[in-house]
């Protein structure tokens, strides 16, 4: 799974490079001159566009796979499942604040006598 991010990236890289080196066919400053139309540029931008197409595809395709193989669980990286192990061995926590885990335990005994108040001097 690493090496089909690390081609994705490379790929993106790629992408950006050919859309960035394409001339606008919108028009825009270059909209005057016919001289860029000769000596072949618009075969360049023919392959150009294709290559762009093509690269967009493989990122289509490489993205779909990751996200295939991150959901199956066979990436190679175990780093969820082992986060998901911790925490099945976490407890889980009371729902009420400070109450003991084990709600099956006998209450204590509260018969105890109450503490004794000093002795106050008569008047």
């Amino acid at each position: 799974m690493l090496f089909l991010i690390i081609l994705l990236i490379i790929i993106c890289v790629a992408l950006a490079i050919f859309v960035l080196i394409q001339n606008p066919k919108g028009g825009g400053l270059a909209t005057g001159s016919s001289a860029s139309n000769m000596f072949g540029v618009q075969r360049t931008g023919d392959v150009l566009e294709k290559g762009t197409w093509i690269l967009l595809a493989v990122v289509v395709v490489i993205t779909l796979s990751i996200t295939t193989i991150a959901k199956t669980g066979n990436g190679g990286s175990t780093g969820a499942s082992k986060i998901q192990e911790q925490l099945n061995r976490t407890p889980a926590p009371s729902p009420i604040g400070n109450a003991p885990a084990n709600n099956n335990a006998a209450p204590a005994n509260n018969n105890t006598a109450p503490a004794e108040t000093p002795a106050q001097p008569a008047p």
